[in-house]
């Protein structure tokens, strides 16, 4: 199982990363969670540690994490010492600058290019 645990949901990824993520087996969504700006590093802490728990119990071969900094921290580096690996997105940034009605306006385009994994 590849758990998505990210903001993104895979309904929208693109065919090259939803096919990178089916060789770790079946695409579960696990949203990430609500990270309160104002929350003190022990409340963070305590969050984390509630998905590693929720996320180890799913025993999956691969776990996609990104988002809030000092979650995915502690919940990468508990992930990892239970042995399961742990993922990043690598995309090329595309970035289209255009005058329109006069605006000036851009587009930014996120190509998946492939998934790397964290080391300990």
């Amino acid at each position: 199982m590849f758990i998505n645990h990210t903001n993104h949901l895979s309904q929208y990824w693109s065919h090259e990363q939803l096919t990178a993520a089916c060789e770790y087996g079946e695409v579960l969504d696990l949203p990430f969670p609500s990270v309160d700006p104002q929350a003190s590093s022990s409340e963070v802490l305590e969050l984390a540690q509630e998905y590693v728990g929720r996320i180890i119990a799913l025993h999956p071969s691969a776990v996609l994490c990104q988002g809030e900094f000092v979650y995915c921290h502690v919940l990468v580096e508990r992930l990892l010492a239970a042995g399961i690996t742990v993922l990043a997105a690598t995309s090329e940034r595309v970035v289209e600058e255009f005058y329109h009605n006069g605006i000036n306006e851009k587009r930014i385009d996120f190509q998946f290019v492939q998934f790397r994994e964290y080391s300990r």
